[in-house]
């Protein structure tokens, strides 16, 4: 019989890594900008989940920690407004400011 290890296991592990943790943050976003919301939601969960950042986010965006629960859930339905206080209160968690570059020729 094969070894395996729980998933959320792997991912609080994996999260001890601030280069992982950033990493999947930003993924999360170009996942969402790719119109896959249930799997950016996903992965902004198991951040959440795996920095145990669920109660201190929703404290700032005071919010409910249940609300912010279902807003990343898989029937999840958050606006523009909350989406992007959500990444920018992770992002300043991981004492990062995230930049956009443009890829290719851009039209003027």
């Amino acid at each position: 019989m094969a070894l395996t290890r729980d998933f959320k296991d792997t991912v609080v592990e994996q999260c001890k890594d601030p280069e992982f943790r950033v990493a999947l943050l930003l993924e999360a976003i170009e996942t969402y900008l790719e119109g896959d919301i249930e799997v950016g939601s996903s992965m902004l969960r198991d951040y959440l989940n795996a920095t145990q950042s669920f109660a201190g986010i929703a404290d700032r965006m005071q919010i409910h920690e249940a609300s912010l629960r279902r807003m990343v859930s898989a029937n999840g339905n958050p606006t523009a407004k909350n989406l992007l206080m959500l990444f920018k209160l992770c992002f300043e968690q991981e004492g990062i400011t995230p930049s956009i570059q443009p890829v290719g020729n851009v039209a003027a």
